[in-house]
């Protein structure tokens, strides 16, 4: 980057000099031009006034030394007069004048002059007209006048020279100047690489420091922080997954193992041996549930849940799932109501899951002889939104925002796996942020509220 704006400056200011330069070399070549003009138009008129004073053949005997003495302290300065037969009537000495100048049908208007070289490396400018004499019914003669514009080419190939030569130190200066000025510029840039170079894995909680960035940067540098916050939080995330997970799965494979062990170690009877298949099936059925849950949900991180689509009405679905759970209520003595209606759009299954998560959650906290209430209604914002409301101990504020992480429990023992892998709400947000939806919950003065807000 800075190479790029170093060679721009100077190609810029390159540029604009030449374009200044050449603006400036036009604007002298028509000064010159216009000061040659003045002159030659001023001797040619002077030799047309002289030619039309000859009135016969002795007039135009002495012409010449009229001619002569007009020219007189004018150096460089050349006039010829040619006859209509192309005869030479007056020449200053040496004058060398292109032929398109002394030809008869030259046009009186002719404004613009001519420049050319002498055999002697001399450059000129002139101008031709037609001039009438005094003598009667005589054909115009041809009159042309130059200068020697030696001195205005020097001047202009002196100044060519001091232009580019000028023109070649202000690119490298300004290319210098914009180098020092882009590298002071980038000096944040710098900055902010060697404090991001300093954050690893370690350090995910560092943050690049906004104070010393101009404003041009400072969103930038927002950005980037705002980049690192959502990298540590998923850092973190993953950290406690492993933990986690690592935790949950030891538990039961060591129990396995052990009670296999503890079997195998002397003989025993075969109701012995099948009972014991049956706890360790029992075990391996739950293992392979959270297998499966954990795979759902690295499906979902990874947008690969992709939910069927069919109208059903989610107070149906709740109502399913009271018969399904109505013999652990009765248990309880818990008492499940539902009310209001609403049709959405969804996959059966996976919405019915969401639902029987948080019913089962709601089941496992409710007290002995409460009452789980669940309501659902269309708000007319395209969104269904299903209410679940128990009774119980409140969760503290801290502890709401984390709820549907994996393996999150707000009690900070570990419960038995045969409670749960604290697995459920995970999968619930999943499933609802999947049809588009999201799931929240509130808990205050002994009320827990799950809402499912999901689009119709």
């Amino acid at each position: 980057m800075t190479v790029r704006l170093t060679m721009l400056f100077a190609l810029s200011s390159t540029v604009v000099l030449l374009l200044l330069g050449n603006l400036i070399a036009g604007s002298l070549e028509r000064h010159f031009e216009e000061q040659d003009m003045e002159v030659l138009t001023g001797k040619l008129k002077l030799a047309q006034h002289a030619l039309e004073r000859v009135r016969s053949t002795v007039d135009l005997d002495v012409l010449p030394q009229h001619l002569d003495d007009s020219l007189v302290g004018h150096h460089g300065l050349e006039l010829v007069v040619v006859a209509p037969e192309g005869q030479i009537l007056f020449a200053t000495s040496g004058a060398e004048f292109p032929q398109s100048l002394l030809e008869s049908h030259v046009r009186v208007d002719s404004a613009r002059p001519i420049v050319w070289t002498t055999k002697g490396n001399h450059p000129l400018r002139g101008i031709s007209a037609l001039a009438r004499t005094g003598i009667k019914d005589a054909q115009p003669v041809v009159v042309a006048v130059a200068t020697d514009i030696s001195h205005h080419e020097h001047f202009m190939s002196s100044f060519r020279i001091t232009l580019w030569s000028f023109v070649a130190l202000a690119a490298l200066l300004t290319g210098f100047l914009g180098w020092l000025a882009v590298r002071r510029g980038l000096a944040p840039l710098q900055a902010i690489r060697h404090e991001a170079a300093g954050i690893t894995a370690h350090r995910l909680d560092s943050r690049l420091s906004a104070d010393a960035v101009p404003v041009e940067l400072a969103e930038l540098v927002e950005a980037l922080n705002e980049m690192l916050a959502r990298l540590e939080d998923s850092f973190r995330r993953l950290s406690d997954f492993s933990s986690d997970i690592a935790h949950e799965l030891r538990t039961p494979v060591t129990n396995l193992l052990t009670q296999t062990q503890v079997t195998l170690s002397k003989a025993r009877a075969s109701d012995e041996y099948c009972d014991v298949l049956a706890s360790n099936a029992e075990e391996l059925e739950r293992l392979s549930r959270m297998i499966a849950d954990m795979l759902f949900l690295a499906r979902s991180d990874n947008d690969l849940v992709i939910p069927d689509r069919e109208p059903l009405d989610l107070i149906d679905e709740v109502k399913g799932l009271f018969e399904f759970y109505e013999a652990l209520a009765e248990e309880k003595s818990i008492v499940l109501t539902c009310s209001g209606s609403g049709v959405v759009s969804g996959d059966r299954l996976m919405l019915r899951r969401a639902i029987s998560n948080l019913l089962s959650n709601a089941l496992r906290h409710t007290p002995v002889g409460g009452r789980i209430a669940v309501h659902v209604d269309d708000t007319g914002d395209s969104v269904v939104k299903l209410s679940m409301e128990n009774p119980g101990d409140s969760i503290a504020r801290e502890h709401l925002p984390r709820l549907f992480d994996r393996f999150y429990r707000v009690d900070s023992s570990r419960q038995r796996l045969s409670e749960g892998a604290g697995l459920g709400l995970a999968i619930t947000r999943s499933i609802l942020r999947a049809h588009g939806g999201e799931a929240v919950i509130r808990s205050e003065r002994g009320t827990t509220v799950c809402e499912l807000n999901v689009p119709v």
